[in-house]
């Protein structure tokens, strides 16, 4: 399921994740495990009231690597 993030368009981290889900841009989420989840779990009540997938991710660095960036991600997602 994460391949996905390598090939579409996409866009990380919490602040943008939480706009394109405002904007009602986002496709599926992807949220890091390991990251606060007191921060996550607006956007995922976000993501599930506006019928956007949620795919739980074991790491942050495991996401960031997913994304081809250098360092951990706490949430992605894929664009419409």
């Amino acid at each position: 399921m994460l391949e996905i993030l390598q090939h579409e368009k996409k866009i990380i981290g919490i602040k943008q994740t939480t706009k394109a889900l405002k904007q009602g841009k986002a496709k599926v989420l992807y949220i890091a495990n390991d990251a606060d989840q007191h921060l996550l779990k607006p956007l995922v009540e976000m993501a599930n009231t506006n019928g956007v997938e949620v795919v739980h991710v074991e790491s942050m660095k495991k996401l960031g690597k997913a994304c081809k960036i250098d360092v951990g991600a706490a949430t992605a997602v894929v664009l419409k």
